[in-house]
């Protein structure tokens, strides 16, 4: 690797920044934070702390990550290029074998009870009785993600003693007990290529979780997620020059040390990586030898809370279950009802848990099919899920639909569900699917349009989008306009107003009511009086190149697409959530192809397999899902909109047309009924199609 000596990052963190598309960024950010010196506030940190991590290679090139204690003052520095450490190595420590001039040292001061923390590294420029003086190469403060508050105590000489060491060459069953326990670890890791540049030395680093996020794989491997942390990359940075890793875990109640030294691979596309909750990468780890030193330790230490961003993310024995869950998502699995509130004089919210196993994740926007057993009939819907992807439940809230103007059918399940479905009832439903989502990472402004029940998918993206954003750090902008009837018909409005809170600007609310009366006061209670105009709305859109999403009733969404056509929004920005088929007719963008040619038969024969008859078919007839219903056959169904997958069959013979493209995922041979139609023969034969039904 060529390294950049001027760099504060060697060729491995930068190989890795290039990768990631961070690497222009953080020479920026680096340049101005990471400092040759230590400034005055870090000083005075490293002077009020009574233990240091320290990061160091033994003779034979092996990394171990170490502690040293003392009263707080132990450490102190006469000057910004200079820190005095006075204390030794607890026996049995590989660090206690001894410490040389000119050896690389990496340093993490760390207060719990705060979270506060400071990496440095430098070489060691004289050592003493007491302990040895360290030259600053490299300083910088860390964000205080994943750490775990905690109080200190130190216990008397005869607590600390300790019972000596144990040499390991594979993990024992104590060993074993303290990683599986284990919420906080930490890392050493090295470069050593000679050059003489600062960026070079040893590191070390914390890593936080909850307990069971690192995987015992064997008697001597582990796997370890990797967050998302600072873009600095200096522990994997480390590990892509040179594999050696030294691991440090701490029980922090009995004083314990299990001390480990190894080698360590990165995994870039490991499918484990899918299933653990904010893991960007996974790394393994490979046990060569270690030491278990017991009640070691001084100090004791009790626990206090979980850092916000460790609680944001999973356990391997989660993964495991979510990977399974995964593995069914085309099965029907039974949810258990476990709250149910009214969001509007209309709208009621059912929040779901499963009766077994765990929840399949989704994308904010995509929708639950469900089926419910109501009057003997086996019926089935699709509602979209007003849930964030974090969240520990489903919530559905559906709309009270009439009878009436829905084909008899739509008001028949929403019916069921506000009259008779309570807590504790169960249905069933598959896995969430659907193609109306949106990404929290892009940098792009998102504007949401909404109308009435429209407003389910995008209370999903807002909640979504604000827990990314502090996850990441990174809040994607959101301007969100919902249209009600009047007060009482409108959902969700104090849900919102606290997501808008919380954002500190990121995410805007605008309340549009057609009916206002004097009992609610214009920017508190609502946002504008009557319908959304291109006069409101013009203002509102940010400048520059923004998505938009829309969901409503058709005509809804039809008027909110015109009117962002006419201000100049172009049709590839604009993302709709069909409500029924081809619920939107589209203007496409100059330049941009036309939408796909559909060749539909002028008439075929449909031999429907499994019930052994066969009947015509004309442009009349309609779907192949209603010549079905129309002949007596009742193939189930949900959305008939090509989005949830239900009607679903087996294609025997013949060729289908759709008329509009499915968002359903569809294995080869399969076809949805909903949508398609026999396709016209390419030699001027009478069309003939074959299903499993």
């Amino acid at each position: 690797m060529n390294l950049n000596t001027s760099s504060p990052f060697h060729a491995g963190e930068q190989a890795i920044q290039e990768r990631l598309g961070v690497r222009s960024r953080m020479e920026r950010f680096g340049r101005q934070v990471i400092q040759g010196h230590l400034p005055e506030q870090h000083r005075e940190f490293y002077r009020q702390l009574p233990f240091v991590f320290v990061g160091h290679a033994d003779q034979g090139g092996w990394p171990w990550a170490s502690m040293l204690f003392n009263p707080p003052g132990f450490m102190s520095s006469p000057n910004p290029a200079h820190l005095h450490v006075a204390a030794q190595p607890i026996v049995g420590d590989p660090l206690a074998d001894g410490i040389a001039p000119g050896e690389r040292l990496g340093m993490l001061g760390i207060e719990f009870q705060s979270r506060r923390r400071n990496r440095l590294a430098g070489h060691v420029s004289a050592v003493s009785d007491s302990g040895f003086e360290l030259v600053v190469d490299q300083a910088f403060g860390n964000c205080p993600q994943y750490i775990q508050t905690r109080a200190l105590e130190f216990v008397t000489p005869a607590e600390s003693q300790g019972n000596g060491f144990d040499t390991l060459r594979s993990l024992t069953e104590r060993a074993r007990e303290i990683i599986q326990a284990a919420d906080t670890f930490f890392v050493a890791s090295y470069v050593a290529e000679g050059t003489g540049a600062a960026s070079e030395g040893v590191d070390v680093s914390h890593r936080g979780g909850r307990p069971g996020f690192v995987r015992i794989d064997d008697a001597n491997t582990l796997t370890i997620p990797d967050y998302l942390g600072n873009f600095h990359f200096n522990t994997l940075g480390n590990f892509l020059v040179n594999s050696r890793a030294g691991l440090l875990f701490a029980d922090f109640d009995s004083g314990d040390m299990l001390m480990l030294t190894g080698h360590a691979e990165i995994l870039w596309d490991d499918p484990d990586t899918e299933f653990f909750e904010g893991a960007e990468r996974l790394w393994k780890f490979r046990l060569d030898h270690g030491r278990y030193l017991s009640g070691a330790m001084p100090v004791r230490w009790s626990f206090g809370d979980y850092s916000p961003n460790t609680l944001m993310t999973g356990t391997w024995g989660e993964a495991a279950a979510q990977r399974e869950a995964q593995s069914r998502r085309e099965q029907w699995r039974e949810l258990s009802v476990v709250r149910i509130e009214d969001e509007s004089d209309q709208i009621r919210s059912f929040y779901l848990e499963p009766v077994d196993s765990v929840l399949p994740t989704f994308q904010a926007g995509q929708f639950l099919t469900v089926k419910l057993q109501v009057a003997a009939e086996e019926l089935i819907r699709t509602y979209t899920l007003s849930s964030a992807p974090a969240d520990t439940l489903y919530r559905i809230s559906v709309k009270r639909e009439p009878a009436a103007g829905n084909g008899g059918q739509a008001g028949q399940v929403s019916g069921f569900l506000h009259n008779h479905i309570k807590v504790g009832d169960r249905l069933e439903a598959k896995a969430p699917l659907g193609g109306f989502t949106l990404d929290a990472s892009e940098t792009r402004p998102a504007v949401l349009l909404s109308g009435g029940v429209g407003i389910t998918p995008m209370v999903s993206m807002l909640r979504h989008v604000l827990h990314e954003g502090v996850r990441t750090r990174h809040m994607r902008e959101m301007i969100f306009i919902h249209a009600a009837s009047n007060v009482g018909e409108r959902p969700f409005f104090e849900e919102i107003s606290a997501l808008v809170g919380k954002s500190e600007g990121a995410i805007s609310y605008h309340s549009v009511l057609s009916h206002v009366d004097g009992a609610i006061t214009r920017g508190s209670d609502f946002h504008h009086a009557g319908r959304i105009t291109r006069e409101f709305l013009a203002p509102v859109l940010p400048l520059g190149d923004s998505d938009y999403y829309l969901c409503g009733p058709p005509a809804f969404m039809q008027g909110m697409y015109d009117l962002l056509r006419s201000l100049g929004v172009a049709d590839k920005r604009i993302f709709a959530e069909a409500f029924g088929p081809a619920s939107l007719k589209r203007e496409p963008d100059d330049g941009a192809g036309s939408e796909m040619q559909l060749h539909a038969a002028d008439e075929a024969i449909v031999e429907f397999e499994n019930s052994h008859f066969q009947q015509s078919w004309t442009p009349q007839s309609g779907s192949l899902l209603e010549l079905a219903e129309a002949h007596g056959l009742t193939p189930a169904y949900g959305c008939r909109s090509g989005q949830c997958g239900t009607c679903k069959v087996r294609l025997l013979g013949g060729q289908v047309a759709y008329q509009y493209q499915p968002d359903a995922v569809l294995e080869e041979g399969d076809v949805l009924l909903c949508c398609c139609v026999p396709a016209k023969t390419t030699d001027g034969r009478l069309a003939r199609v074959s299903l499993a039904i």
